[in-house]
């Protein structure tokens, strides 16, 4: 439990029991889709090496020190993240004002949740057309006995057709995000956390060594490290530094919120290395655990976002096990999925919770609804909702139904500006003795951080805002 000052004295506020805790929780709300889907997909899209080594190098440069930046202000604050970014405001006599820009990562990580939930649906239901493969053809074949490529392919579009059942297993993910927020912090999303962590990475470590034994590992040894110089163009460094940024989930205000629940015993440096090098190792081990079975059943590596749900069912009919593989490569995805949600919703529920002074069953419910209701036209968007582009007057979100919408909006605009305004509270308007008083650094090491989070992290950051809202300066596109 930690405890925190308020105004009308010392109140108890729930957080985590341990160090440990708060790395599994961070490492869990970072570690996610972003990793096991996205960076897979860049990496193919964007020619293995170079776009694997580039990211690593803004991992380093830009995501561990807005990382660490975020974090910090939430321990400061031990509030909503909003709330705690005012609090330091207040304290380094700068304007309340700044605390809008956690309430922008607040919403945007409400927006996240909405169609994020409806990601989580698609394992939901691969998880189910696994599971029941495995029981009619048992433990021994590959995955979808008999059946040819094109069908196995097809089990995504079909579901994208199917309105109902989208909405339906949106629903569900949801819910069960719910449950574990609405817990609360020790007793709902450390229990996620400390439970589901250690048995995504003994899933995700068993299924990578598998894909070593049977898989053409070698080959994506090859693939993902070795650095062709041709191969580092502008659009792929600009895809590489977006990935890192999103991988770490930065700039939607989570990082902010699980802070809050930090004791001041912890050294936060250390651990938000601990936190990027794990999210890190993950994002090049879904590259170790994918491209083996990809390339032993000779498919490509460049399928973008169908790799995880049409490449890779297709390379498990042709492994020995296929279904059961299969079947545990989609829980072991639905496990990260889920870390994942339970951070971006707690986010909101914070901040709802403290803004309207509500119970935390009430107020996760409420952002819950919320999400439903966006989650559900999300949903729909595939199928029943088409036809609908609600921001059809803007160029750049001219065509797209809300799935994408929603998105782009986070992706272009409300993580980046997000991020940058971090960067520059906690570089530039922030009482520096506070930061220094929080960040657990010092010396060169210090220094260094400093010139990161002043100057190379906004000046980045601003890069992948303008070519996200104008992708033609440089044809790189959103880097997806």
């Amino acid at each position: 439990m930690v405890v925190t000052t308020g105004s009308d004295g010392i109140t108890p506020r729930d957080g985590w029991s341990s160090r440990s805790a708060f790395i599994f929780a961070a490492v869990g709300s970072a570690v996610g889709l972003g990793n096991l889907w996205r960076f897979p997909a860049e990496a193919g899209a964007n020619g293995g090496g170079a776009f694997v080594l580039f990211y690593i190098l803004c991992v380093v440069l830009i995501g561990l020190p807005i990382l660490l930046s975020e974090t910090l202000i939430g321990r400061h604050g031990q509030a909503s993240a909003p709330e705690s970014v005012r609090r330091m405001a207040y304290e380094s006599k700068k304007s309340k004002h700044w605390g809008g820009l956690a309430s922008l990562g607040v919403l945007g990580a409400f927006m996240v949740l909405s169609f994020y939930c409806v990601v989580g649906g698609w394992v939901l239901y691969y998880i189910g057309v696994f599971a029941q493969d495995l029981f009619t053809s048992g433990l021994v074949g590959g995955a979808f006995e008999g059946r040819p490529p094109g069908d196995i392919e097809a089990l995504l579009p079909g579901l994208f057709g199917n309105g109902m059942l989208m909405a339906g297993l949106n629903f569900v993910f949801l819910a069960i995000t719910l449950y574990f927020v609405s817990r609360g912090v020790s007793s709902g999303i450390e229990f996620v956390a400390t439970w589901l962590m250690p048995a995504f990475f003994a899933l995700f470590l068993a299924i990578t060594v598998y894909g070593a034994f049977t898989g053409a590992f070698s080959e994506a040894l090859s693939y993902l490290f070795t650095f062709h110089p041709e191969k580092l163009t502008g659009s792929v460094m600009l895809a590489a530094v977006g990935q890192a940024f999103f991988s770490l989930s930065l700039g939607v205000a989570g990082m902010i919120t699980y802070g809050a629940y930090v004791g001041r015993d912890l050294n936060l440096a250390g651990t938000s290395l601990i936190i990027g090098a794990a999210d890190t190792a993950v994002a090049l081990l879904a590259g170790l655990c994918i491209f083996p079975i990809v390339f032993a059943a000779g498919l490509e590596a460049n399928g973008g976002p169908g790799l995880m749900f049409q490449t890779l069912p297709i390379a498990f009919q042709q492994m020995p096990a296929g279904s059961f593989v299969g079947l545990l490569f989609f829980i072991m995805v639905g496990f990260a999925a889920l870390t994942s949600s339970v951070g971006l919703l707690e986010a909101p529920t914070a901040w709802t919770k403290e803004k309207f002074n509500l119970s935390r069953v009430t107020a996760s419910s409420l952002v819950a609804f919320g999400a439903l209701v966006l989650g559900t036209m999300a949903a729909l968007s595939f199928n029943d909702l088409a036809d609908f582009h609600p921001l059809d007057f803007i160029p750049i979100f001219a065509g797209q139904g809300m799935f994408d919408v929603l998105d782009g909006l986070t992706a272009k605009f409300f993580m980046p500006i997000g991020a940058i305004l971090t960067s520059i509270f906690v570089g530039w308007v922030a009482d520096q003795r506070l930061i220094d008083g929080e960040n657990g650094l010092s010396g060169g090491l210090h220094k260094f951080w400093r010139f990161l989070v002043r100057w190379l992290c906004p000046a980045v950051l601003t890069v992948i805002l303008v070519v996200g809202i104008f992708p033609s300066i440089t044809g790189a596109g959103s880097g997806g």
